[in-house]
């Protein structure tokens, strides 16, 4: 992982936080581990703060799940002052409507995303502690990269590649390719040009 805390961007690092928004009854041990590695990828401090309570608004009847888009403008009109990226973690069954399910979601190159931990967790034989806090983690710093405009990775290796399936998402490793790596540094360096102006 590259070095992104030279120079200029090390102030807005130091004044501008990543919320990690719980929603719902999410573990303490999820918000803690997905804090403290954000932290470490992105550079940024992080904040544990539920900003969302009730989500029923986006709830589908026909579906019996929720529409992780419609959450994600509900994040970012709520997002605290300082706020830099919000990323929703919640334990319900997330939706858009072109697929039968989503690990997460995020605007591209905007303020909020949303992981889902219903299906990163679940199944026979799955240790939740190692196996579902590295899944976890790996679809929190997936769609946190989205809010910091990347794109989806061909390199299957890579945090950003996009994932269809649960052994998808446990063969990438715990780091962006050098080619993302490069780009998300840009994007916080972009960030913060923009800010100064």
């Amino acid at each position: 992982m590259m070095n992104r805390v030279p120079g200029v961007i090390e102030s807005m690092k130091q004044s501008k936080v990543i919320v990690i928004s719980p929603i719902g009854n999410i573990p303490s041990w999820i918000t803690e581990i997905v804090a403290k590695k954000v932290k470490k990828f992105f550079g940024f401090n992080t904040l544990i703060k539920p900003v969302l309570t009730d989500i029923s608004f986006a709830f589908h009847r026909g579906r019996k799940q929720y529409h992780s888009t419609q959450i994600l403008e509900h994040l970012a009109r709520e997002a605290p002052p300082g706020t830099v990226k919000i990323l929703g973690i919640t334990d319900e069954d997330l939706f858009i409507p072109i697929l039968t399910h989503v690990y997460g979601e995020a605007q591209l190159d905007g303020t909020a995303c949303i992981i889902s931990i219903s299906r990163l967790v679940r199944g026979t034989g799955v240790d939740i502690i190692d196996t579902g806090s590295s899944r976890i983690v790996k679809e929190a710093v997936h769609e946190l990269g989205h809010c910091f405009n990347l794109r989806h990775c061909k390199d299957a290796m890579c945090l950003m590649h996009y994932c269809r399936k649960l052994e998808d998402v446990d063969k990438k490793i715990s780091q962006f390719c050098r080619y993302c790596d490069i780009i998300l540094t840009d994007s916080i360096k972009s960030m913060e040009s923009n800010r100064i102006k």
